[in-house]
């Protein structure tokens, strides 16, 4: 039996990178996936393969950011698929810079979307799953949230701030039937670190026991853990996917 047949899965940022891995190795194993994601074209390409595939999806154009926008997107996924067993907080975006050189700008764009966006969600859903009396909440941190990281005041902080959100849930919704844990990858081969120049990737991986950057699989397969029943009792957790990576 698929590990996850019959259950419904919203995951932020689905349409690239991790988020559409996640998203197609969900659908894989029985879930019907919402994909959640600002852009659209890549979001549709997404559920296409999936569809593809025998798997059930759809794509909602939302910003995470945004209170009704996500009021509005549960609604439909609930109208659709009648339940929400699973959500993946793994939408985020970075605005590094120094804290001399970072603007207030720069600052509330990712506060806005790593941070309030998570709240967002995870309030909204949270809010139907405690009705069912089950679920399982996943919210991605990252290896920087733990360790720091030079120019990304900013992303430290929200990151940070989801490992401590995530143990504040942890003890609120436990009780209610639902497990809210959060997973900090390190390094990983995404759009997002390509834009890292190649000195810099050296420098990394020379800090990587494993010498390498991780894979997209690498974050999915602890995602699809954290929301199967394998992981029935494991609440409050950050699980690190970093190689052996440390600060």
């Amino acid at each position: 039996m698929k590990r996850l047949a019959g259950k419904t899965a919203i995951i932020t940022g689905g349409a690239a990178g991790i988020g559409k891995t996640a998203s197609l190795m969900f659908a894989r194993e029985g879930a019907s996936v919402a994909i959640w994601d600002l852009n659209e074209e890549k979001g549709l390409e997404t559920v296409q393969m999936i569809e593809e595939t025998g798997g059930r999806a759809m794509f909602q154009k939302v910003n995470t950011a945004d209170y009704n926008s996500v009021q509005s997107a549960v609604s439909k996924v609930i109208q659709e698929y009648d339940q929400i067993d699973i959500l993946v907080n793994n939408a985020g975006i970075t605005r590094d810079a120094s804290l001399k050189k970072m603007t207030p700008d720069q600052w509330q764009q990712v506060i806005d979307v790593n941070l309030t966006g998570v709240f967002n969600c995870t309030k909204l859903v949270a809010d139907h799953m405690v009705e069912k009396g089950k679920g399982r909440i996943i919210s991605t941190s990252s290896v920087v949230g733990l360790y720091g990281n030079f120019g990304q005041t900013n992303y430290v902080a929200t990151k940070s701030g989801v490992i401590g959100m995530t143990k504040v849930w942890a003890r609120e919704l436990g009780r209610k039937g639902i497990t809210c844990n959060a997973v900090a990858p390190g390094f990983i081969e995404t759009e997002m670190t390509k834009q890292i120049p190649e000195n810099v990737i050296d420098g990394i991986k020379a800090k990587i026991p494993m010498g390498h950057m991780g894979k997209p699989e690498d974050i999915a397969n602890a995602y699809l853990f954290l929301a199967s029943d394998e992981a029935k009792y494991i609440n409050g957790t950050v699980l690190s996917v970093d190689g052996g990576m440390v600060g």
